[in-house]
């Protein structure tokens, strides 16, 4: 047994934990345990194609690629796993029955033997950073194809894994193709032992993601029931203690925007009902987005965003966006979904899990970065007095996103590629 599973097992009881705690928060984290260690249903005399995203993000950005993934093999079943149940949810609402899905074993040898031995995947595609040495070993000695796509290395994380630089090598040896976001990422893989030959720079799949058909419709009758002649700023992925800086700066604006509606949208569910709590604490009009179908009310000052699925939506009814886990440090949330529908951003110091793309979007004058309360509320206030800066910020957005497409076609194309190698092809290719 290596170190990494001996460390594993001891922090079972850590893990159990955890999972009861946040379930006390929020009580899916309660249901389909068995499924996390590998007692998922099995799948015989079906092809599987696997495809790993651990949360909501990770399933939003990865959504095309799924699509396209059950298009060029369509002789194939798409299994999605996850590792929270906000990732669940999302599966489903994006995807329906389309897709099979079920938790993810956690990274202890059997859990993945088992999940292993009933569903007998031909091909596994890891997204992001989800990086377990169990689970890409027991891959290479089963002969399963491993591609990891939209792979990112950020500074947090590369130091991190320099200390266990010899696992992280053993690791990464057992991928057959690693689909790395950027030139920086890419030299942080290399650096930590990734073989230089399975490494392509192909871009960031967040720029790929599609816009629902209906979803700015939906937005223009959502802003007309908030109300379309007053302000609306959202806050969006916060997490704790960001909540209080974003009150804070919200009070400073009302002193010359006073009809101003935040709309404050906390970054895990279970955390709903107690940012709730701090709102009212402020002695502000307070209601939830869940509980708030109809006109809502000009003195409502604080719409508590409750719901799954629908953050985009919400961008695209607001004026302008502050991203959260960037006042604290969190490393920041993705941005392009506010700036693909034309919605001016404003994040904090702290961007380190989106450094290229945070980059990228000051360099165009999509975005604004703030340090502190002064400074948010500074920057909220200059969009909200200026019409034509908000449209030239969000417009730079558009744009943004609409040029730097492209790293799902380079994606399925070496993905296809390995496979074809491998004598994979899908059937549409066979002769």
């Amino acid at each position: 047994m290596t170190l990494w599973s001996v460390a594993a097992y001891l922090l079972l009881p850590y893990v159990l934990l955890s999972l009861i705690w946040r379930g006390l928060r929020y009580p899916p984290y309660w249901y389909r345990w068995a499924e996390r260690f590998g007692f998922v249903e099995p799948l015989p005399g079906q092809d599987i194609v696997w495809v790993h995203a651990v949360s909501v993000g990770e399933v939003r950005s990865s959504a095309a690629l799924i699509r396209a993934l059950g298009q060029k093999f369509p002789e194939y079943r798409v299994l999605v796993t996850t590792m929270t149940p906000t990732g669940s949810d999302q599966v489903h609402e994006l995807f329906g029955d389309r897709v099979m899905h079920c938790y993810a074993p956690y990274d202890f040898p059997d859990a993945v033997r088992r999940f292993l031995n009933r569903v007998k995947p031909r091909f596994a595609v890891i997204a992001e950073t989800e990086f377990w040495p169990n689970i890409f070993s027991a891959c290479k000695r089963r002969n399963i194809p491993l591609m990891l796509v939209n792979a990112r290395m950020s500074l947090i994380s590369y130091q991190g894994y320099r200390w266990v630089r010899g696992i992280a090598r053993e690791m990464f040896a057992s991928a057959d193709l690693v689909c790395a976001q950027t030139d920086v990422d890419a030299a942080r893989l290399r650096e930590l032992g990734v073989d230089a030959a399975l490494i392509r720079v192909t871009g960031n799949l967040k720029f790929d993601a599609a816009i629902p058909d209906r979803l700015l419709e939906e937005a223009r009758a959502l802003r007309q029931q908030w109300g379309r002649d007053r302000p609306v700023w959202i806050a969006a992925s916060t997490h704790p203690g960001e909540e209080v800086q974003v009150l804070e700066a919200y009070e400073l604006l009302k002193a010359t925007h006073p009809t101003l509606l935040l709309v404050l949208v906390p970054r895990h569910p279970e955390r709903f009902n107690s940012v709730t709590r701090i709102c009212e604490r402020r002695k502000r009009q307070v209601v939830q987005r869940s509980f708030s179908t109809a006109q809502l009310d000009l003195g409502t000052d604080i719409l508590i965003g409750d719901t799954m699925g629908e953050l985009q939506r919400l961008y695209a009814a607001s004026d302008l966006a502050f991203i959260g886990g960037s006042l604290v440090r969190r490393g920041g949330q993705n941005l392009l979904e506010a700036c693909a529908v034309g919605v001016p951003v404003v994040f904090g110091p702290h961007m380190f899990h989106f450094e290229e793309i945070s980059a990228m979007a000051l360099e165009r004058g999509a975005a604004c970065q703030v340090q502190d309360v002064e400074s948010l509320a500074a920057a909220v206030g200059d969009y909200l007095g200026d019409a034509d800066k908000r449209r030239a910020a969000g417009q730079a957005g558009v744009s943004l996103v609409a040029e730097n497409k492209g790293a799902l076609t380079r994606s399925i194309e070496l993905i296809s590629e390995e496979l074809s190698r491998r004598g994979m092809q899908p059937r549409a290719a066979r002769s």
